[in-house]
């Protein structure tokens, strides 16, 4: 006992110099804030003239309209808003949700941007920090099995559906008006916050009797022996039951973590429905070409998501993450989970958001660890939110200087928050933490864009502004 007192304390001490060691670089981070945008206002002002902001036109609303693009002053607005979106990014990615439903508020309401550039804006940064925990969990295993923790199976069954839906949710961007986003957004989001801290909860209520009768196991074994290979099988069997981390593993390189087959799948995705939006942009709006473009897509998700539904009816593959059972799939249950994919894209490309907010708690749902759940939301989320920044950059939706910046503050924050959660979790013995922070993430998510949405709404209706659904056929970008 003595022993492992002073193996948790030396633990303790490592991870608070880690800590410190991660404090210094945000705040070498916000050193660099200032630099950056100091030296970009001083090009400005030598440049260009005083006007911050770029005019499009709405044509569909057949009025003009302001991109706000705020010029980079450092000040109190980029300080709190890179203090939030590092959090943001740090629950976001731990969590397996991006962080969108936290950017988008604060790109608004703080930095100062328009709703349309924050929602570009946020999932570029979305993309960043998705992309920086994918890295990370590259090598990493899964918590009890002698898998990788990324669940590629899982992912090749929804990230080409998610990606079909956020080709869908930018269209529908242009579309939908504010406040039928506003009000399904308040019932998404506190539907799905709910039901992750009650998940959260019984997850809690396991891991607790899992401890005790772990300890009572224990003490038993330590009166009837001391033998140390007695000790040894103790000890791994009451890791195996709290998804410990501190039990010694198998070493893998990254080339032998990686399924190599099924990453080749999904990139092929990517770059093929890349490839189509690329050409689509380069077309009359509504034309014949347009449409067969946007329709090419279709075959390309259904195939390759229809491939492994096939595979994984037949029982030739199983998500094996949950465990040495599986699951019995239907074809009832492989349908409704291909379509939660689309309905995340969807809800990903229209308000910006990364659609873990839905892939998370449904992984979760269908049994798979947390750590588990986590890291294959984010890896689906990384194809999909690339998607949504190539879409928006050809609409010259957002600043690059702005959007290179917050990629940056998302990118460090990703990593800080998985490195000092998975420590949590080797200390605690408590995997229910990041179901936890997936709800919150959620909760605080829905309450911000909530907020700012009915705000919005309010302030359009004292200017008797236009309400009404958008025309996709009619919209263009003017510089």
């Amino acid at each position: 006992m003595a022993m492992h007192g002073s193996k948790r304390r030396d633990m303790k001490w490592v991870t608070l110099g880690r800590s410190r060691f991660l404090l210094i670089c945000f705040l070498l981070l916000l050193l660099l804030s200032s630099y950056v945008t100091s030296s970009h206002q001083y090009t400005d002002q030598k440049a260009t003239p005083a006007s911050n902001e770029t005019k499009g036109v709405d044509i569909h609303a057949k009025v003009f309209y302001k991109h706000t693009w705020p010029g980079m002053k450092f000040g109190w607005r980029i300080i709190v808003g890179t203090i939030i979106g590092f959090l943001g990014s740090s629950f976001g990615t731990v969590g397996g949700v991006g962080g969108g439903g936290i950017f988008v508020p604060m790109l608004t309401l703080i930095v100062g941007f328009d709703a349309k550039s924050a929602t570009a804006i946020s999932k570029f940064m979305i993309t960043g920090g998705a992309g920086a925990t994918v890295l990370y969990n590259l090598k990493k295993r899964h918590p009890t099995l002698d898998l990788p923790v990324i669940d590629y199976d899982l992912a090749l069954l929804f990230q080409p559906m998610l990606m079909l839906g956020i080709s869908l949710g930018v269209a529908f961007n242009l579309i939908f008006p504010d406040w039928m986003l506003t009000t399904l957004l308040i019932i998404f989001f506190t539907g799905i916050s709910v039901n992750a801290f009650l998940k959260g909860v019984n997850t809690w209520k396991k891991e607790t009797l899992t401890k005790k009768e772990a300890k009572d196991n224990s003490q038993l074994n330590d009166i009837r022996t001391e033998d140390a290979t007695l000790d040894l099988q103790i000890g791994e069997s009451v890791n195996e039951n709290q998804t410990n981390t501190n039990l010694p593993r198998k070493k893998v390189s990254v080339i032998e973590n990686v399924y190599w087959k099924e990453l080749g799948l999904l990139f092929s995705v990517w770059i093929m429905i890349l490839a189509l939006q690329i050409g689509k942009n380069y077309t009359t709006t509504c034309s014949l070409i347009y449409w067969i473009l946007n329709l090419l897509q279709v075959p390309i998700a259904i195939g390759v998501s229809g491939y492994e539904a096939i595979l994984l009816y037949k029982g030739k593959r199983v998500i094996a993450s949950n465990g040495d059972q599986g699951i019995n799939w239907s074809v009832k249950q492989l349908i409704l989970y291909c379509s939660c994919g689309i309905i995340a894209g969807i809800i990903g490309g229209l308000l910006g958001l990364g659609g873990g907010f839905i892939l998370g708690p449904l992984f979760i749902g269908l049994g798979i660890p947390p750590q588990v759940a986590s890291a294959t939301s984010t890896f689906a989320m990384t194809f999909s939110a690339s998607m949504s920044v190539v879409e928006y950059y050809l609409l010259k939706r957002f600043p690059i200087p702005y959007a290179l910046y917050f990629v940056v503050v998302a990118t460090v924050a990703a990593l800080v928050g998985q490195h000092l959660v998975r420590k949590l979790i080797a200390l605690l013995g408590r995997a229910s933490i990041i179901i936890f922070i997936l709800a919150l993430t959620v909760f605080v998510s829905g309450i911000s864009l909530g907020g700012t949405g009915i705000a919005n709404l309010i302030k359009r209706l004292e200017n008797k502004e236009y309400m009404g659904f958008g025309n996709l056929c009619s919209y263009a970008v003017r510089n």
